[in-house]
């Protein structure tokens, strides 16, 4: 067999067997800073797919960052076979100020596939989709809860892809769920071009979560094991199936005041079971929220203070277990009803 090619990126050349950082240029700063889009290319000595793996997209999920920190240093990728390409921030801007959002308030997660012309976030969009994205024959997009609020650890996968509701299976999170496809994320471009993206959603933002750190990497390897592009030795299987929500609903506050919750993340519920109560400060008066309907919590708010109306737990119809269904009948499934994206919580 002939020696592997070079991986070839911006100029750079990436040995087989090697690895290399990268900075791609993105833009410079009012004060002549410039900002570049930093990489790790991991190029295998023997071939295999071309995978990405990214956090940031959103400033604010730090948890992404992390996990991707730590698999910058672990062992497995010794015997990496085909390409990884790491990218630990791609929000260097909301990154910086602890924000979701880039400095003009836009959302990159909302700005692809975005143009080299447009607006500070199509620039950005335009520079990770054509020179990370799609160069990988698939990816694992890393994302938290917004601040305030905390997810279980759950991978959300397209309706009536495959390759996605494989590389969910693989990945060992406690609960699948679908999301919809949203006009101008990174998901939804890089479907129409034949990129299968698996997003992670666990934690808060701006919040380290250890066990949402562990799952996240643990995951990211047996998708690459379940890849052929890492050998089984040292990534243990997930203990335990994932659960397959089909639809989800928020449960708010049916009061202001002083909230006190009596459950958590990943707890399954029994129509009726109390949840929380909000109290006046004077403890004169309260209100419960009770459970309206089975199932597990995948999501909650961290703030002891509501409104009336806020969002307090996320609620999600508790289907079968993964190993109890085919890939086949995992779509069906997942067809049935969008789960609320994290946007649309409010």
């Amino acid at each position: 067999m002939p020696p592997r090619a070079p991986f070839q990126i911006a100029g750079h050349s990436v040995a087989p067997g090697s690895s290399l950082a990268v900075d791609l240029p993105v833009s410079i700063l009012p004060d002549h800073t410039p900002v570049h889009l930093s990489l790790e290319i991991f190029h295998g000595k023997r071939p295999g797919p071309t995978m990405f793996v990214s956090a940031a997209v959103h400033g604010d999920e730090v948890i992404g960052v992390e996990i991707l920190r730590r698999l910058l240093r672990a062992p497995q990728l010794s015997a990496l076979r085909g390409t990884l390409i790491v990218v630990p921030v791609v929000n260097s801007f909301g990154f910086l100020n602890r924000s979701r959002y880039l400095p003009d308030r836009r959302d990159l997660n909302r700005c692809f596939p975005g143009s080299s012309s447009g607006s500070l976030g199509a620039r950005l969009a335009h520079i990770f989709l054509q020179e990370v994205v799609l160069r990988c024959d698939l990816g694992v997009d890393l994302h938290s809860a917004a601040i305030h609020r905390t997810n279980l650890p759950q991978v959300r996968v397209s309706p009536a892809d495959k390759v996605t509701q494989k590389m969910a299976l693989d990945f060992g999170a406690p609960v699948v769920l679908t999301s919809p496809l949203r006009d101008g994320s990174l998901r939804a471009v890089a479907a129409r071009e034949g990129t299968p993206i698996l997003l992670y959603e666990a934690g808060e933002g701006l919040r380290f979560d250890e066990m949402a750190v562990r799952a996240g990497l643990a995951g990211i390897l047996r998708v690459m094991r379940g890849q052929d592009m890492l050998p089984a030795k040292g990534i243990a299987r997930a203990r335990s199936a994932p659960y397959i929500c089909t639809a989800s609903h928020w449960l708010r506050a049916p009061a202001g005041g002083l909230l006190r919750t009596f459950r958590a993340e990943g707890e399954t519920v029994a129509e009726g079971d109390l949840l929380a109560i909000v109290s006046d400060p004077f403890g004169k008066e309260e209100a419960e929220l009770l459970a309206d309907a089975p199932g597990i919590l995948i999501g909650r708010a961290m703030l002891p203070v509501v409104n009336e109306g806020d969002a307090v737990f996320h609620l999600a119809k508790l289907g079968p277990r993964a190993a109890e269904a085919t890939v086949d009948e995992l779509v069906s499934q997942l067809e049935e009803d969008p789960l609320f994206d994290e946007d649309e919580i409010i």
